[in-house]
C-alpha cells in the first residue's frame, strides 16, 4: 500500500482509469470483468496445486464421500 494514501497500486490505477462517473450499467460490467479476472487467477492457482500433487478425479469423489460419512 502506499504509504501517502493508504491506498494499493490497484487502487490507485482504478482511481485513474474511472477518474469519472459511469452509469450503472457499465459499472456492473466491470465489476463482472473484475470477478472474472480474479476467479480466473485462483481456478489456475488451484488447477496448479491439483497438478503438483498429482490428485485425480477418484481423490475428489473420496473426499466427497468421506465428508458424508
Amino acid at each position: 500500500m502506499s504509504a501517502s494514501t493508504g491506498l494499493s497500486n490497484l487502487q490507485q490505477e482504478l482511481l485513474k482509469v474511472f477518474s469519472r462517473n459511469i452509469d450503472e450499467k457499465e459499472l456492473e460490467e466491470v465489476r463482472d470483468l473484475l470477478v472474472e479476472y480474479f476467479s480466473g487467477k485462483a481456478i489456475d492457482a488451484a488447477d496448479k496445486t491439483w497438478k503438483e500433487r498429482g490428485y485425480t478425479d477418484n481423490d475428489m469423489d473420496k473426499w466427497l464421500n468421506d465428508s458424508e460419512q
